[in-house]
């Protein structure tokens, strides 16, 4: 078993304002992203790569998946790039040390991967108290289920979530409200190997497609029938009706009638917002609610995308990324409907030459305000060709909340988080369990980066739930904390980012309030549980009560 020690590069810890902002400390993994790029130019290898944060071996510290760009068993056609050196190609599990070291456990674990990978979603499928893994793919889709003993066992084709064609972002959630998680899968386009040429001919400048050259793919949706079988409920749920170009999947129950909806960020196609109406049934709303289009009633290329209340109303707002000149989309409650607030918090601002992939609110100073982090890279690896004024490689961006408004620190956030880099998928949560909100991104062609959250000060609550008659992660829970004069919710949830699988415990900054006067948590079989004068600087393990 090899073990790496891990190599960090410390920036200066000069605190930022009013904040407890500090540069991250930069821990290099030895997983690197293989898209297996051609001369042909072939879509898949633009969009892959991303990674789960999850706690496989029950041992409370994250352990770290990658997901890489190629499959082990050759699935490119003749004359394609190919390397018989599988190893280099296999998806990576990094367990936690817990003393700032990885150890690659991929092959006693079994979770190396078959597919061309594209994205992750971990939880406990199975309500046994072991985290699962599934793994999205061009190809196939791949289901790992937790033994318990340190190693997975793939069951996909006889659970019956295979999936096929070319599947991406997908969520744990549990639709029908019975207890077992469903599973919610966006499918990208539909797509083969081919030789088409796409970018101008009389500049000999061969490019990706824009994914509106290839028809939009239906969505998947699997009910969770029990005993390790899934049903597939694509169509008669409503989920599978809407096809879109879907990337990254989120959750909210934006209207508060505890249900939960499924939110898709297309590439060049309306975004989506599945209304649940209860019964197992999903109503596509996008449109209705406003976020189908910016401000300006265009598509554009949503890839990330989270939920989170960003002004403290009580309300979640959506942010989605997008391309160079589209500018992130930001949109607010407006009673009855969301409205597009892009320019008025200074997102549109800040992001109008950036591109964006794995994106989240977080509060990474713990000051009780959600700040906005991203990695970022323009889709096309050669564009400075034909937009000089755009990158292909950019650096991470930090937009800082400041009462409801974004300030860009990220000059302020160290070396190698203002690294260039072809960044795909971001995962977030607390390796450490210190309090901090750390960073996990995988970048094409070059090693995933840990960056470590070395903030200062700013007291802190992490959540974690234990469902009896819900899920057993609590998934879809909303948990509300007031302390310090504030109140701020969360929806317990791994899905969000781009392609990604973050810390399935709510974190929360309370600032200068050492105590949380009120923990609160509706179940998502409708319990509510309150615990009172919580100190804070600990992870609250709750349980579910299993009875009003």
């Amino acid at each position: 078993m090899r073990l790496f020690a891990v190599a960090c590069v410390l920036a200066g810890a000069v605190a930022w304002g009013a904040g407890w902002l500090r540069p991250f400390e930069a821990v290099e993994l030895p997983f690197v992203h293989e898209p297996s790029k051609s001369s042909r130019k072939y879509l898949p290898e633009s969009v892959s790569g991303s990674v789960a944060l999850l706690d496989y071996d029950g041992d409370g510290l994250l352990d770290i998946y990658c997901v890489n760009g190629a499959a082990v068993r050759d699935l490119m056609p003749k004359g394609a790039r190919a390397d018989k050196s599988a190893a280099k190609y296999w998806n990576r599990l990094y367990r936690n040390k817990g003393d700032g070291a990885f150890e690659d456990v991929t092959e006693k674990a079994g979770v190396r991967g078959s597919f061309y990978g594209m994205g992750a979603a971990a939880a406990d499928f199975d309500n046994d108290g072991d985290t699962d893994l599934y793994v999205t793919g061009f190809g196939g889709n791949e289901l790992f289920r937790n033994r318990g003993d340190g190693a997975f066992e793939e069951i996909g084709a006889a659970a019956g979530v295979r999936g096929g064609e070319w599947s991406t972002g997908a969520a744990w959630v549990d639709v029908d409200g019975d207890g077992k998680l469903d599973l919610a899968v966006a499918r990208y386009v539909e797509w083969d190997y081919h030789d088409r040429w796409c970018g101008p001919r009389q500049q000999e400048l061969r490019s990706y497609c824009n994914p509106e050259t290839f028809p939009p793919a239906s969505h998947l949706l699997f009910h969770n029938e029990g005993g390790g079988r899934f049903r597939d409920v694509s169509r008669e749920s409503g989920f599978g009706s809407a096809p879109g170009r879907g990337l990254g999947v989120a959750l909210t129950d934006y209207d508060g009638d505890g249900r939960i909806d499924i939110t898709v960020a297309n590439d060049a196609a309306p975004q989506q917002l599945f209304h649940n109406e209860g019964g197992g049934k999903l109503r596509e709303a996008g449109f209705d609610m406003n976020i189908a289009y910016d401000d300006n009633g265009r598509v554009f290329s949503g890839m990330g995308l989270d939920w989170g209340d960003v002004d403290g109303d009580g309300r979640d707002e959506l942010v989605v990324n997008a391309l160079a000149q589209q500018r992130y989309a930001l949109y607010r409650w407006a009673g009855g409907t969301f409205e597009y607030a892009s320019a008025e918090t200074g997102l549109a601002a800040a992001s109008r030459n950036h591109s964006g992939w794995g994106m989240k609110l977080v509060d990474m100073d713990n000051d009780g305000r959600l700040d906005l982090v991203t990695a970022q890279s323009h889709v096309m690896d050669n564009i400075e060709r034909t937009q000089p004024t755009v990158a292909h490689r950019e650096p991470m961006m930090l937009l800082h909340n400041v009462g409801g408004l974004f300030e860009d620190v990220s000059a302020r956030m160290g070396a190698a988080w203002l690294k260039p880099r072809a960044a795909r998928g971001a995962a977030f949560g607390d390796l450490d369990n210190d309090g901090l909100v750390d960073v996990v991104v995988v970048s094409q062609e070059e090693k995933a980066v840990v960056f470590r959250n070395r903030g200062a000060g700013g007291h802190w609550l992490l959540v974690k739930l234990a469902g009896v008659v819900s899920n057993r992660d609590g998934i879809g829970a909303l948990v509300r904390v007031r302390a310090g004069g504030r109140e701020q919710r969360r929806m317990v949830t791994t899905a969000g980012s781009y392609l990604a699988s973050n810390d399935v415990r709510a974190h929360f900054g309370l600032g200068e309030a050492a105590v949380a006067n009120e923990v609160e948590v509706i179940w998502p079989r409708g319990m509510r549980q309150i615990v009172r004068n919580v100190k804070a600087g600990q992870v609250l393990l709750l349980r579910e009560p299993s009875a009003p």
